[in-house]
């Protein structure tokens, strides 16, 4: 009896706001841990950014999301002395 492994594809998807200008950056990946590194990644980064909003989302192959996550950070603004 064969056993068939079945094969997923997971995408990391980055999106990066600022100034009214969305930038979205994607990755693919055979292996979950590889995919959930990389989110991780994103997010580590994000924490410490100074982009406005800052989101990082794992899907599967049919489009289910796995993970999402996101940092909004307040712009900042000039104060008048």
């Amino acid at each position: 009896m064969a056993f068939i492994k079945e094969h997923f594809m997971y995408i990391v998807i980055e999106l990066q706001t600022n100034n009214g200008t969305t930038s979205n950056f994607v990755f693919a990946f055979a292996d979950l841990a590889d995919a959930y590194a990389k989110y991780h990644a994103i997010l580590s980064a994000a924490a410490k950014s100074s982009v406005e909003v800052h989101a990082a989302v794992i899907l599967n192959e049919v489009g289910n999301t796995i993970a999402s996550g996101h940092f909004a950070h307040a712009k900042e603004t000039e104060v008048e002395e």
